[in-house]
């Protein structure tokens, strides 16, 4: 049985304190409670650098891609969310966390993520019902003929 995204999601929202502290506490009975501290700052300070960094130019990237109309947008836009989530969780104080996050902001493995899910089984068939159907019901163009109606 697979779990939705929600499941995961409250999964990691429940256990990610628990595991955040125990590695805290583990570091920082091994290099000291001061290097612990500064560590996790500087990962977030450089974290924060690199969500900058990437966020500006996947927002430029979506800019031209809407204006010349040849771009993917979508692709890009989901690249922001994942910049944004790797963001919060840089700023999350914590190793694993500042793992997952700089996961995130390698754009090989931001590109995986948003593949696994686009394809997954949960989002894979909410994203196709709806790109068969608009809010009016129509598909968006137009199909130009004659008709004649025949008396039976």
């Amino acid at each position: 049985m697979r779990m939705s995204i929600f499941h995961l999601l409250f999964l990691f929202f429940l256990l990610t304190p628990v595991v955040e502290i125990y590695f805290l506490i583990t570091v920082g009975s091994v290099i000291g409670v001061w290097l612990t501290v500064v560590l996790v700052v500087s990962t977030a300070l450089i974290g924060a650098y690199f969500v900058k960094q990437q966020g500006l130019s996947t927002l430029f990237r979506i800019r031209d891609g809407v204006y010349s109309h040849d771009g993917e947008p979508f692709t890009d836009l989901l690249e922001g969310v994942v910049i944004v989530v790797a963001g919060a969780l840089l700023l999350t104080p914590g190793f694993v966390t500042d793992m997952i996050g700089f996961v995130f902001l390698v754009p090989s493995w931001r590109r995986a993520v948003i593949y696994r899910f686009l394809h997954g089984d949960n989002i894979s068939s909410v994203m196709s019902s709806r790109a068969y159907r608009s809010t009016n019901g129509s598909t968006g163009s137009v199909i130009e003929g004659h008709f004649r109606q025949e008396d039976e």
